[in-house]
């Protein structure tokens, strides 16, 4: 009797299993967000409770986390300064997609002098590092969040503006744009009914990307003073205020803040790899 074994592999439609770190980050930013959102209900403390008595205490029953020169808690500074953390990159980088995308578009589409001029303006701003640009912004509109928000958005845009000027030169040599023009439809329907909506997935994951360096760059204007400023829970703006604690012997004030930057950031870059590479395929 002869045996045949039939070897079983995947089919074209199954689905690459997803890897162990991508699932631990994802479910860690998960938590986070969560977190951020309930910390009303999770923090044991108000953000901005003061204590002197309680001045760099360590981790115990009534502050697991210890607190900082104020006696504030740690753990609910923590927790409230998690929305700023992950809201002001999400803002910056919705700003930053906006007008990158715009003029990246514009400037395949339009091509000529219109792409000269785009591509010679990224490489203007190109020219300037992000975070010198940034703060050259701040000093004559003054620090805040909103400006640091709004200044870290324009130094993002030619980035995304070249990333997606390389996708839409692509696209735009297919088929399916002749067949509409030759429809009748205008360009400018072309570009925001269709060729946007095609980009978008790749777009999308390439943002993602980003989204752990926009909130570390946001961290690191906040500890140079330019970003958030006090009373503010931000994590940048608690390492800052942690470090003169240092001298003393208090690590926590700085360490934990710190570490939640550097936990957060590293999960988006795991996370946000694997994003990227799904979303851009085709």
């Amino acid at each position: 009797m002869t045996t045949t074994t039939l070897a079983l592999t995947p089919g074209p439609l199954a689905r690459p299993r997803r890897p162990l770190s991508v699932t631990l980050a994802l479910v860690f930013l998960g938590l986070v967000v969560l977190a951020a959102l309930a910390a009303p209900l999770l923090a044991p403390y108000a953000p901005d409770a003061i204590d002197l008595s309680a001045s760099l205490a360590g981790t115990s029953g009534q502050h697991l986390l210890g607190t900082d020169a104020s006696g504030q808690d740690l753990l609910s500074r923590v927790l409230y300064g998690a929305r700023t953390s992950l809201l002001a990159p999400l803002l910056l980088l919705a700003l930053a997609a906006l007008l990158g995308v715009a003029l990246g578009v514009l400037a395949a589409w339009r091509g000529g002098w219109t792409d000269t001029l785009v591509s010679r303006a990224t490489d203007v701003m190109y020219a300037f590092p992000g975070l010198l640009f940034t703060v050259l912004i701040i000093a004559v509109f003054g620090a805040g969040m909103t400006t640091s928000v709004l200044a870290l958005g324009l130094a993002y845009t030619p980035t995304i503006a070249r990333y997606t000027r390389s996708l839409a030169l692509a696209e735009t040599r297919k088929p399916y744009v002749d067949a509409y023009r030759v429809l009748g439809m205008g360009g400018a329907r072309i570009c925001v009914a269709h060729l946007v909506p095609n980009l978008g997935r790749a777009v999308l994951g390439y943002l993602v990307v980003l989204f752990g360096e926009a909130l570390m760059s946001l961290a690191t204007l906040s500890y140079l003073g330019f970003g958030t400023q006090p009373p503010s829970s931000d994590w940048g703006l608690m390492v800052q205020e942690g470090q003169a604690a240092v001298v003393q012997g208090a690590l926590l004030p700085a360490l934990v803040p710190g570490t939640a930057v550097a936990a957060v950031v590293v999960a988006f870059n795991v996370a946000g790899v694997w994003a990227a590479d799904r979303l851009g395929r085709n």
